[in-house]
């Protein structure tokens, strides 16, 4: 492999960033990897072998292949507190490896910048400037050619056929103004070592504490100007970099600091202790190259931590963009993997079943349909040459979006930049620069040029590529006036620079504006976060020890506390890694120094307070524009114009006599003994800074926590703050197979925790009080926080099943599993005899007539969801299937199931994929067992337009009446999302299935008959229904009579329903079986009415008024809860323990119910004759001084008695009394109707002395409690009112 070498240095930290990086080459090795080359083509070694060697493989010509770099030399040796990791560097500074190019290629220097992330979080800065020297040993030259003709040699013979196709093909992809002739071509495809001159690529690198990248991009030119410059530089290069090394100190927050280049001095500038922290990279890259409404997309994507893979040519656009987006997270830190250049040898990175950040370099001409990805169910897909974006297929979106991208769009056209933005142009200036880059060489001027705003075209007068860059100038809106060549004046210089540095303000003034804008938004929104932090722990030992176990936040009262549209994105963002380390990092700053990002946020968050006094309307979702524009760009203007320090000027150094001889166009080997320590009292800044700082340190260290074992504490801090990662930072120096296999082994032992924590959350939230009382936290879950939930449950399944896989299939993995076990056990079924289907025979119960049992069948579930036609992707399936499962408790059995197929599950996974590690596999379905404890309805409630099969069941108590009703009986199932409408039931059977619209949770059951035939009457026990998808079965109780003459004459009821737990299917068949009749229906309140044997034990005066408060109080709370989460207000109302149960226990307290000639008597005849003594007293004329309020009370009530009777139903007595309390539930009017009865003459006739009714006390308590419902719009369900027009 062709050896490159790195220099670099890196300073002691209080001193101006740096460390200084030079790759180049050395004859001998990199000969001796031509010559493998050689051995491994003559020896026809595989083309492994090849790949390992260079990362490409032998089809490409040798000058496109890459060859392995490596450091020739860094500067100082070590740091302590930065210790230099050789392979990261060489990896990030030669991302692709060592590459060779000749005369005719194109050589233009290239800058770009990367990142390393240590696995405690902190971060190192990279800037490179690569560019070519040429090679000066024969023997690498001469073993150059002999591969060429070798590689000639085998193209020849493999395409002679198809020659006119491949030079078709090759023409293709050279610039069209060259493509013209054959010679031409075969020279682009050749080298000659008499013809060409041999350049091989060398970078020089700056390694900096902090992203400096303006400063050290100017330092890094100004260096390769010198080197490339016809005149030696004034002073040998080892005085500059340790003049940058030793000498230059980091600016001081808030000031500013010149330091001198090569050629000039260079600025830069660290923002205040209360501004925004220090990012150099220019955000109006970012917009240029994304678009706004393209970055807001992929900016919500990374606050709701997916997975983000950013993808261009060029390295300096990934790491801008990368560092761009994670700038504007502020006061929030990305907290997973963040790599914004992956390296080619560490593309299996990309398997990482975690939220990423990463960047990935596009090869020229590959088309992103073949980018072959392992896993994309939660993937961002950015394309930053193409301006487009792929993103996942459902997430919420940022609050105000609208309103957001307007504001930006403001500041953005207030520097002249299109929101939309402005791809071509970026990519010209891009291309410009280069090309400025490759003639400096050449300018005779030492390379004393302003920075970035050259006169390009002074620069190429007389340039044969004059034609076609005017052209492209054209293509991008350039005008052609600006477009004439003159000759260089000392005043244009002049201008120019002030341009230049006028440019680099504006950038500087925009980015931080733009920050503004952004940071505003979470100032906005997390205003009050600080009264939502639970602040349990007495001191910083015990909530390290106990950090697992606590609430840090009350996400339920916080989100209570948010605007409606906020919502959907809010309960997804305080579920993120990144909020939990800002709620944590608050509550540490108790007992440490505060974390810099939270401490600028409170104050920003105190600052509002001051001038806001906070209103209650600020809990609207009114937008606020950020106020602070103006000052923050002046404060970053004034720093730059007057700057606060200067440097020690570079000066001559104690050097060996005859070293550092100048030779233009390369890199001298530099003095190491001068460049390895610093100067031991001549830097004023560095030395104090650094001992105080390490002073501040060690007393810290001490201080904190002496009662905990250093060890211990690092142990618990280390958990603490990377509670619920799942891999901290890939290390990117060590790529052996056992280090691959650790972090493998990490990224298993992350999801099992992930899924730990997520299933933990999911019970405790939703088991809600109970689970309080048992000391889990927090009291209860929203709709919206299950679904958050349950949605990132789907997405934790997805990238669980997307890691290790061999090969990808489809954007879900999970799905293509299933989809593949599917095919075989289908396979299976065809080719065994057609077995008897499980679970089709019915238990006998003692009626005979019982629910057939639900077979459990993983492939039946998968059936229902292909049939969806609903869902249009795979994904989309995959969270269906896995909702269905969730709601039907087999999520874990399913996926047991699943895997128990060794044979697939070893022919689609790697043996370090997470589902092929036994031991944290069978943990993971655990967690996932331990969802069943709890009932969700995540599928019915998201999927509610599908048609779903029903079945029904009516099961009569057999022992008082006929199995069998000669009559037509007929059913409707009512349900939250609608009704079924009435069904005629089959006669002489007992059971039907039906199909319809999802009804949702099942309410209501209208059951009745025509009362034709002989054996009419009917008594039935109760009606089964489930849905046969999702396995959810409702007992509705009856236990009354359906015929005339008998009970109270009904020949319809309404019954109200209950879920049936199905614990497993055994339980299951016994639920479903009629109970012992003594024990007839539970809620068959109603026969402690008139009794079916009257020896039913009748609740005291006290019981019934506490029934009637609890009745009352718990309509009360209904209202009280956000829409989404109430329940059925139908069982509060008509339910066991509801409204109407309690007020028939008031009128039948003291009701003389004597059977007058064995005739029952109801609370509706009482009624009925109340209504005939008010309309027939009303005629007689006023006896009374009535009041006129009391007068249209008797006539309303009278209007709904006669409306209810006059209605076109076969209801009951008892149905008629439960729909008059609904009526005047609904239409408040329950409490002026009770004084009416209470007072009427009647009462005394038909109620005993000691009724509740008779005692004026106990009427006026029972009316002040139901007005307490005066204020609640209580909408009734159709099925409850049906017919009764009031």
């Amino acid at each position: 492999m062709s050896e490159t070498s790195l220099w670099r240095r890196i300073k002691q930290k209080p001193a101006q960033p740096g460390g200084n990086i030079l790759l180049s080459m050395e004859p001998h090795p990199v000969q001796t990897v031509l010559y493998k080359w050689l051995e491994a083509d003559l020896h026809g070694k595989s083309s492994d072998t090849a790949n390992k060697a260079s990362g490409e493989n032998f089809d490409q010509s040798p000058l496109r292949r890459t060859f392995k770099s490596k450091v020739l030399a860094h500067y100082p040796q070590n740091i302590e507190w930065n210790p230099f990791d050789q392979d990261a560097v060489n990896m990030l500074c030669m991302p692709k490896g060592l590459s060779f190019r000749t005369q005719a290629d194109n050589r233009d220097p290239q800058l770009h910048s990367f990142i390393i992330t240590r696995e405690d979080g902190s971060r190192t800065y990279g800037f490179v400037l690569t560019f070519y020297e040429e090679v000066t040993s024969k023997q690498i030259c001469t073993a150059m050619q002999t591969l060429y003709q070798m590689h000639n040699a085998e193209q020849y013979s493999s395409v002679c056929a198809s020659s006119s196709c491949s030079m078709d093909s090759l023409a293709s992809s050279i610039d069209e103004g060259d493509a013209t002739s054959l010679a031409k071509l075969q020279r682009y495809n050749s080298y000659d070592i008499s013809r060409d001159t041999l350049y091989v690529s060398k970078c020089i690198c700056l390694i900096t504490p902090l992203p400096f990248m303006q400063a050290c991009k100017k330092f890094l030119v100004q260096l390769y100007k010198a080197v490339t410059s016809q005149q030696p530089p004034p002073l040998p290069l080892e005085s500059y970099i340790h003049n940058i090394l030793y000498e230059v100190p980091l600016p001081p927050p808030g000031r500013s600091l010149k330091f001198y280049g090569v050629y000039e001095p260079i600025i830069c500038q660290r923002p205040g202790p209360n501004e925004l922290p220090l990012s150099d990279y220019p955000l109006r890259e970012v917009f240029e190259l994304l678009g706004l409404e393209n970055l807001v997309q992929v900016f919500t994507c990374v606050l709701l931590e997916m997975q983000i893979l950013l993808y261009s040519q060029d390295y300096q656009r990934l790491m801008t963009v990368a560092e761009g987006i994670t700038t504007l997270l502020f006061p929030f830190q990305w907290q997973h993997v963040y790599v914004p250049i992956l390296p080619a040898s560490l593309l299996h990175f990309l398997d990482a079943p975690v939220p990423y950040l990463m960047g990935l370099q596009s090869k020229e001409g590959t088309d992103r349909s073949k980018l072959e990805l392992p896993q994309e169910a939660n993937l961002c897909f950015v394309d930053i040459d193409n301006h487009f974006i792929e993103l996942p297929e459902e997430f919420p979106q940022f609050p105000n979006k609208l309103e957001f991208i307007q504001e930006i769009s403001e500041v953005l056209l207030q520097f002249g930049i299109p929101p939309e933005g402005n791809l071509h142009c970026s990519d010209s200036a891009t291309k410009l620069k280069n090309l400025v880059l490759s003639d400096l060489v050449n300018d005779k001027k030492n390379g004393n040029i302003p920075g970035n705003a050259l006169n390009m075209y002074e620069l190429l007068k007389g340039n044969e590529t004059i034609a076609r860059l005017q052209a492209l100038a054209k293509r991008t809106g350039v005008t052609m006036e600006k477009m004439t060549i003159t000759a260089p004046l000392a005043e244009k210089e002049k201008d120019m620079k002030l341009q230049c540095e006028e440019v680099e303000l504006r950038d500087y003034k925009l980015n931080v504006q733009l920050r503004e804008v952004f940071a505003n938004r979470f100032t906005q929104l997390f205003a009050d976060y600080e009264a939502f932090v639970i602040q349990a722990a007495p001191d910083l030992e015990s909530w390290l020890t106990n950090r697992e176990q606590m609430q840090n936040f009350d996400k339920a009262s916080f989100l209570s506390d948010q605007p409606e549209p906020y919502l959907p994105f809010l309960s997804h963002f305080i579920e993120t890694q990144m909020f939990a380390t800002f709620i944590d990092n608050k509550i540490i700053s108790q007992w440490e120094e505060k974390d810099p990002f939270l401490r600028v946020f409170d104050s920003r968050i105190e600052k509002i307070r001051l001038y806001n006094v906070r209103a209650p309307a600020l809990r609207t979702s009114n937008y606020q524009k950020c106020s602070t524009l103006k000052e923050a760009a002046q404060s970053i203007e004034q720093r730059l114009m007057k700057i606060d320090h200067t440097a020690i000027h570079p000066h001559l150094l104690d050097m060996k006599i005859g070293q550092g001889k100048y030779e233009q166009g390369f890199f001298p080997k530099l003095q190491s003994d001068v460049l390895a320590t610093g100067p031991t009292n001549n830097n004023r800044w560095a030395s104090r800074s650094a001992t105080t700082q390490r002073r501040k340190d060690r007393l810290r260290q001490h201080s904190e926590h002496i009662g905990l074992d250093n060890d211990l504490r690092e142990k618990y801090m280390q958990e603490a703050r990377s509670l619920g990662k799942n891999l901290r930072q890939p290390k990117l120096s060590d790529l052996s197979p056992a280090v691959i296999a650790q972090t493998n082994s990490k990224f298993v032992e992350g999801l099992l925790k992930e899924c730990r924590m997520k299933t933990k959350r999911m019970l405790v939230e939703k088991m809600g009080h109970e689970a309080v009382e048992l000391g889990h936290g927090e009291a209860n879950i929203t709709g919206l926080e299950e679904n958050t939930l349950i949605a990132s449950l789907c997405d934790l399944l997805e990238r669980i099943w997307s890691h290790g896989l061999q090969v990808k299939q489809g954007k879900s993995a999970l799905w293509s599993h299933l989809l593949q076990y599917q095919e075989r056990e289908e396979k299976q079924e065809h080719s065994a005899e057609s077995p008897v289907a499980v679970g089709t025979e019915r238990r006998k119960s003692d009626t005979g007539i019982t629910l057939p049992t639900l077979r459990v069948s993983l492939i039946q579930d998968m059936r229902h969801v292909q049939n969806m036609s609903e869902i249009k992707t795979d994904v989309g399936r995959a969270r269906a299937w896995i909702r269905l499962s969730l709601e039907k408790k087999l999520l874990s059995q399913h996926l047991k199931q699943l895997l128990s197929n060794q044979p697939l599950a070893k022919k689609l996974y790697k043996r370090y994929a997470f589902l092929r590690c036994e031991e944290e596999r069978e943990q993971f379905l655990y967690h996932l067992l331990s969802l069943n404890a709890v009932d969700y309805f995540c599928f019915t409630s998201v999927f509610t337009t599908i048609v779903i099969p029903y079945r029904a069941v009516i099961i009569p108590i057999k022992k008082l009446s006929n199995a069998i009703t000669t009559s037509n009986p007929w059913i409707c199932v009512s349900g939250e999302l609608g009704d079924t409408g009435v069904m005629q039931i089959p006669k002489n059977l007992l059971e039907m299935t039906f199909e319809c619209q999802n009804l949702g949770k099942l309410t209501t059951v209208q059951i009745g008959h025509d009362n034709s035939g002989l054996l009419a009457k009917w008594l039935v026990d109760c009606v089964m229904v489930r849905n046969e998808i999702t396995g959810h079965t409702y007992k509705f109780p009856c236990g009354r009579w359906l015929g005339k003459g008998v009970d109270d004459g009904s020949l319809e009821r309404i019954l109200i329903g209950e879920l049936v737990s199905s614990t497993s299917d055994e339980e299951l068949g016994k639920q479903c079986r009629t109970p012992p009749q003594q024990k007839s229906p539970t809620t068959a309140r109603r026969l402690s009415i008139t009794s079916l044997t009257g020896k039913n034990t009748k609740p005291n005066a006290g019981q019934i008024q506490e029934g009637i408060g609890e009745a009352v109080n718990n309509i009360v709370k209904h209202f009280h809860k956000p829409e989404k989460e109430r329940g059925s207000l139908t069982i509060l109302l008509c339910g066991e323990n509801g409204l109407v149960a309690a007020l028939e226990q008031v009128f039948h307290h003291g009701f003389k119910s004597a059977r007058i000639f064995h005739k029952n008597v109801f609370i509706w005849d009482f009624i009925e004759k109340a209504v005939a003594y008010f309309e027939t007293s009303d005629q007689i004329g006023d006896n009374e001084e009535a009041l006129l309020l009391q007068r249209s009370s008797c006539k309303t009530f009278c209007h709904y008695v006669n409306a209810i009777n006059t209605a076109p139903r076969n209801i009951g007595k008892d149905g008629k009394f439960q729909i008059l309390v609904c009526l005047g539930t609904r239409d408040h009017l329950l409490p002026q109707w009770i004084p009416l009865l209470a007072e009427c003459p009647l009462i005394t006739r038909m109620y005993e002395e000691n009724a509740l009714l008779r005692d004026r006390m106990t009427v006026n308590s029972l009316i002040r409690v139901l007005q307490t419902l005066q204020d609640f719009n209580i909408v009734l369900e159709g099925s409850l009112i049906k017919g009764v027009d009031v």
